[in-house]
């Protein structure tokens, strides 16, 4: 069964969307988000920060913005597919106690299944970091200095079932030097990648985005 969009509510300053953010490892994104929501008149609000892994260097960095952060281990299951729904049902129960309208994938480094996502269809962003459709997956910067491309970039889209393949909002692209390796093609990236994402999550929070 496909996707059923649906939108979040409009925010305003006195009442602004709630927030729901998962990281994996620095949270830098994260972190260029609550300080994007630190001017004023911001209409959207991080309500908390999720992570997997205990060691995530972004759980200090939102604690330090007075942002919880939680940890919502792997459970000790053997069986996959059982790890993983019983993993998301925990996620959901975090982001329902923290009353998330919209949730934001930054580095988040799993794979959600589609009993988690089409709930949350039209209200869960994710933002890779290549100008999709062209190197999905984990490895993009690798992919695309293999592939000798001119260009690379990030990519915001909402999130469907597929791997990195939901609906397109937004984009920024950023040239791809004979020199570059997979480090400094990924520090010119995430200068893009901290700029648009926020752009993207102020016209969802602002009903400027219209549903797939």
């Amino acid at each position: 069964m496909a996707e059923e969009w649906i939108l979040p509510r409009v925010g305003t300053p006195g009442n602004p969307l709630r927030l729901g953010v998962l990281i994996s490892g620095s949270g830098s994104g994260m972190e260029a988000l609550l300080r994007h929501q630190s001017q004023s008149n911001c209409i959207h609000t991080t309500n908390v920060v999720i992570s997997d892994r205990q060691d995530a260097e972004g759980l200090s960095k939102a604690e330090k913005r007075g942002v919880t952060a939680v940890i919502v281990p792997l459970p000790q299951v053997e069986d996959f597919n059982e790890r993983r729904l019983i993993h998301e049902q925990e996620i959901n129960q975090v982001l329902f106690d923290h009353g998330v309208e919209l949730v934001i994938l930054s580095g988040y480094m799993r794979i959600l299944t589609p009993s988690f996502v089409k709930p949350w269809a039209g209200r869960l962003l994710n933002i890779h970091p290549s100008l999709l459709p062209d190197f999905p997956g984990a490895h993009a910067h690798r992919d695309a200095i293999a592939a000798k491309a001119r260009q690379s970039g990030c990519t915001v889209h909402f999130v469907d079932s597929g791997m990195d393949s939901g609906p397109i909002i937004s984009q920024a692209s950023v040239e791809v030097l004979p020199s570059d390796d997979e480090t400094t093609l990924a520090e010119k990236i995430k200068v893009e990648e901290h700029r648009i994402y926020p752009e993207v999550i102020d016209r969802l929070s602002a009903g400027d985005i219209e549903s797939p």
